[in-house]
């Protein structure tokens, strides 16, 4: 994967990121209505920013 390829996954990877904590939050301020959703939702966004850090290294490594 060239340089700008890995640029281009960490952006998109970031702003699935982000919306992934956007949406805890925003379950977190609906509490307690909708806590039944709170471990289906903490592990999407911990697998979000697992996959952005993981892009992250390769394009250190790649650059």
């Amino acid at each position: 994967m060239t340089s700008d390829e890995l640029k281009a996954l960490v952006k998109k990877l970031n702003a699935q990121a982000t919306q992934a904590k956007m949406d805890l939050h925003d379950l977190s301020e609906e509490l307690p209505i909708g806590w039944e959703r709170i471990p289906e939702q903490a592990q999407k966004t911990f697998e979000a920013y697992a996959k952005l850090a993981e892009a992250r290294t390769r394009l250190a490594a790649a650059g």
